[in-house]
């Protein structure tokens, strides 16, 4: 049995206008001395409001990246605001106020820490499988770390967040000596979390001798579906592209039962994977319809969409596929009205009083594979900073032209990803 595996990581670059770099030296300087809090006090209203202010994000930022991206895309709203939440952890002024209107963080500072840390252990949670379960050797796990510069001073508040909130104790490296061997390190850090799945994040040249700080995410996801599809059922079939033309794909078939909804304009379906608590949820609008569908989604919209589904036998037809997807999130993020954080204007004393921080790029890849037995994914996120009823009939869902999917926790709502696939074929 072959493991699938979701990957997700991100990546927060902090560079600063002084100068930078050499490797791996791992002290005891900026150290924090708060121990993660591993069952932190977190209201189940509050992490509610974290859940929903993430997913109307997710959907927000879908908008954005739809009207500039063309064919297929996916991404994880997840890892992104998770990187993004820890960089918030060191702003103030403006920049916060903006940021936490643009990421809909709804919480005050310490209680929005602390669900996010109540979240990152209940998604973990799921790795909890009995032992007479039939999933196949399911795994979930997120895990950060922080990079700083040797010798640098950080606000010890920022460093006590990151370490009690995100488990992200300080790793020291010297930038101002080999910026290029410090990448390097944090590069195999980032291979190794995500078992090979993401080489080379950090570009040459992102990191240099004005770094200061770089916080890292990684999260590894393994399932496979609940219904897997027999092989033999796959043949090659007819996919329909919105300007009217064909391609022909791999087109997988079973028929079993799913929790699905057909409706006027759309039809959905949802795939558990073998732990039931975690799900992908394919959304195909009906056909000529699929860009006006896309500037109505909305988190509210997916949600009714999904309480809107009922179980029966369903005739399943989908595609197989597999792309990778890679995006810079500064236009999208600004547009949405996180501008300071990228000017002059930026305030990120929250992280030190020593520089002015500036974030200089927000960049996101992503890979998503879907076959008979399950999906693997990877996703990965850098910010860069610089200084200064039961149906009687057995439905049929043929997903045979563009659609939109989702994969996520469904206990708490998550979305950890998104994607739509225009062409399967490419």
């Amino acid at each position: 049995m072959k493991k699938f595996i979701f990957l997700l990581l991100s990546v927060v670059l902090v560079l600063s206008t002084v100068s930078c770099s050499q490797t791996q030296t791992y002290g005891a300087e900026a150290k924090s001395d708060k121990p993660y809090d591993t069952s932190p006090t977190v209201s189940d209203s509050a992490l509610a409001a974290l859940v929903n202010g993430n997913n109307e994000f997710a959907f927000e930022l879908y908008k954005r990246l739809s009207a500039t991206k063309d064919g297929n895309f996916f991404y994880s709203p997840y890892s992104i605001s998770l990187a993004l939440a820890m960089t918030y952890a060191g702003a103030n002024g403006q920049t916060e106020a903006q940021m936490a209107e643009v990421l809909n963080f709804l919480l005050e500072d310490e209680e929005l820490h602390s669900a996010f840390n109540k979240l990152a252990i209940e998604l973990n949670s799921r790795n909890d499988v009995p032992q007479n379960s039939e999933a196949q050797g399911f795994e979930l796990n997120i895990v950060n770390a922080t990079w700083g510069q040797k010798g640098f001073e950080f606000m010890q508040a920022f460093l006590d967040i990151l370490a009690e909130n995100y488990d992200a104790g300080i790793r020291l490296l010297d930038y101002e000596k080999d910026p290029e061997a410090c990448r390097q390190a944090i590069n195999d850090w980032v291979y190794e979390q995500t078992n090979g799945r993401i080489e080379d994040l950090i570009p040459e040249g992102a990191i240099d001798q004005m770094t200061r700080l770089v916080l890292t995410n990684a999260i590894y996801f393994n399932a496979a579906w609940l219904n897997q599809f027999d092989e033999e059922y796959t043949y090659d079939d007819t996919f329909y592209l919105p300007d009217g033309s064909t391609v022909t794909v791999p087109m997988m078939h079973q028929t079993d039962r799913f929790s699905y909804v057909n409706e006027d304009n759309y039809t959905v379906i949802e795939l558990l994977y073998d732990i039931y608590d975690m799900s992908m949820v394919i959304i195909m609008p009906d056909e000529g319809t699929f860009a006006d569908f896309e500037n109505s989604l909305t988190s509210e919209l997916v949600d009714n969409i999904i309480g809107s589904m009922t179980s029966g036998q369903v005739n399943l037809s989908m595609p197989k596929f597999e792309f990778e997807s890679e995006f810079n999130l500064n236009d999208a993020l600004k547009a949405m009205g996180m501008s300071d954080a990228f000017s002059d204007s930026a305030d990120f004393s929250g992280i030190t009083d020593k520089a002015d921080l500036i974030i200089s790029d927000v960049i996101h890849k992503a890979f998503v594979s879907v076959n008979e037995e399950g999906t693997e994914a990877a996703a990965a996120t850098a910010v860069i900073f610089q200084e200064t009823s039961m149906p009687i009939e057995i439905g049929e869902v043929n997903i045979n032209h563009s659609f939109i999917f989702l994969i996520r926790d469904i206990q708490t709502g998550t979305t950890l990803f998104i994607g739509r696939v225009i062409n399967p074929a490419v």
